[in-house]
């Protein structure tokens, strides 16, 4: 089915290129008032509507967008909802059918390069220094990459061409490990600081349902959707402290880290956590975290790990909820996993976040080029971002902005992302006029104390290491038409892996790598290889 939808993408591009070749990097102006408005779609995450959501193509925000877009720079703006946890697939679909939307953002770069490859992305470089100059000024230098700016961040070497653009990101935070501080007080258990002092810990909640006042307990709870998410925090704990960056970057595959040193006895770890009855054996049937939360909220889960703020999100919070089904309840973020040197490292997010791009088949690439920078404009982001006084946020007495953007005093105004992040592509989080400001406001954005938000934002941060930013020595094309098939591949064997009995685990480990490099890892692992720049 894969090949057959690649092959209708590359004839479908292939009938854009004619046009697409004659149109890149005019820089021109906005059309005038009196001229005919310019039509653009542009893609928005659906995220359903649970918790009062609204339509994402039709709200308060969409409106002011469409309304200021049309008076600042004479575009027409239609948006096109694509579902926020199948947005991969669906945007496959959209390129092979010829109908993807005007602007596009996604998480797969791989995918980007496979549409460049054939045509069917617009090379935005012309633009850079004349109609992009905000966003340009906007995304600043690259920290990742000395010398170079963040708009660069995916130049091809070879032809000097950009394809996509990322989005910044104002938090790097990621992920935290979850524990009932309740239960550990109960049980008379210190706050867990190493790995064995956490598993000890989850041992002690599973042998003393009564003493919890549970009638059973669920040690470590995880969906079975992203085991490297979550558990990541614990599997890559176990990767060789030793390694290299370049032996890290060549094995991994489609962003899955089977292949890194270390990595296998980390799966191994949870495996025992399995085997030992510490992980919930429904696991395999929870999809995300709207599976996990209720079963957190009902009290009888001990742990988990995920985002580092999820538990304080509004609306149907974690917390909130557990509160309201057990008072006594409570929740605090540890730092707890080490490496073999003792040290809690973990992954956080490197600065550059999701990629937006505009495909070969939008008929006016100019005006999308425009409503990126318009995007970019400080009036324009901001409001998006906080919203009107009053209703989606106030300002204290010292000065701080107060997101009240998911319960707000209008609820036809929630937001259904953070600060609005899907429709502000050029950025990731709250971006006020310093980075101090952003991060005073962004603990203030909570139902919480702010140091509590604090606290859980140190923790996601302490001896965080960035995923690493390799600029190979050509463009990467070999995952873009894997990828997908390689993260499904991944999705079993995690599950298999984890629930295998402890004496199989060596030999299913074997078998299912062997496959896994079979169906296109070691295609990519050859490749990435290669392309390292020496």
């Amino acid at each position: 089915m894969k090949k057959i939808v690649t092959l209708l993408l590359a004839a479908t591009l292939t009938s854009t290129l004619v046009f697409a070749s004659g149109q890149q990097g005019s820089g021109s102006a906005a059309p005038t008032a009196s001229s005919a408005p310019v039509k653009l779609t542009v893609e928005i995450f659906d995220r359903g509507t649970d918790g009062g959501k609204t339509d994402p193509t039709n709200n308060k925000w969409t409106q002011w967008i469409h309304d200021k877009l049309l008076q600042d720079e004479n575009i027409d703006v239609t948006f096109v909802a694509v579902p926020r946890w199948t947005e991969t697939d669906a945007l496959v679909n959209l390129f092979a059918a010829g109908t993807p939307p005007d602007v596009c953002y996604t998480y797969s770069n791989d995918n980007i390069q496979m549409w460049a490859d054939m045509g069917g992305i617009y090379n935005v470089q012309p633009y850079i220094n004349t109609t992009l100059k905000d966003l340009n000024a906007f995304l600043g230098p690259d920290k990742a990459i000395p010398g170079k700016r963040m708009i660069e961040r995916n130049l091809d070497l070879q032809s000097g061409a950009i394809y996509s653009i990322p989005a910044k990101r104002m938090n790097v935070a990621r992920t935290v490990m979850w524990i009932r501080k309740d239960w550990l007080d109960i049980l008379g258990i210190p706050v867990p600081k190493t790995t064995q002092e956490y598993y000890n810990a989850l041992v002690a909640f599973r042998d003393n349902a009564a003493k919890l006042g549970v009638s059973r307990v669920i040690p470590f709870i995880t969906d079975g959707d992203r085991l490297d998410w979550g558990p990541g925090v614990i599997i890559e704990s176990f990767i060789d402290v030793n390694i290299s960056d370049k032996e890290r970057w060549i094995n991994s595959v489609a962003e899955r880290n089977f292949l890194i040193p270390g990595y296998k006895e980390g799966v191994r770890f949870l495996n025992k956590m399995y085997n030992d009855g510490l992980i919930d054996p429904n696991f395999p049937l929870y999809k995300s975290g709207d599976d996990t939360g209720p079963v957190i909220k009902s009290g009888v889960v001990g742990s988990w790990a995920g985002d580092w703020d999820t538990i304080y999100r509004e609306p149907n919070g974690t917390l909130s909820g557990l509160k309201a089904n057990i008072p006594t309840a409570d929740i605090i973020p540890v730092d707890c996993i080490t490496d073999a040197n003792g040290v809690t490292t973990k992954t956080i997010y490197d600065e550059a976040g999701i990629f937006y791009f505009v495909p070969a088949s939008c008929k006016n690439p100019d005006a999308a080029m425009r409503y990126l920078n318009w995007l970019s404009k400080y009036e324009n982001y901001h409001f998006i971002q906080s919203g009107p006084e009053g209703i989606t946020h106030t300002i204290g007495s010292d000065g701080v902005i107060k997101l009240d953007a998911s319960a707000p005093a209008d609820p036809t105004w929630i937001m259904n992302s953070s600060q609005n992040i899907d429709y502000t592509m050029p950025m990731n989080g709250l971006f006020l006029e310093t980075q101090e400001a952003s991060i005073r406001a962004l603990s203030a954005g909570y139902s919480y104390p702010a140091d509590i938000i604090q606290r859980a934002y140190n923790i996601a941060l302490n001896n965080g290491r960035p995923s690493l930013v390799i600029k190979p020595t050509s463009p990467l094309t070999v995952a873009g038409p894997l990828s997908q098939t390689l993260v499904d591949k991944a999705r079993v064997m995690y599950t298999q892996l984890i629930m295998c009995q402890p004496a199989q685990f060596d030999t299913l480990w074997t078998s299912l790598i062997n496959d896994w490099l079979a169906s296109g890892a070691q295609a990519v692992i050859d490749e990435r290889r290669a392309k390292y720049p020496n």
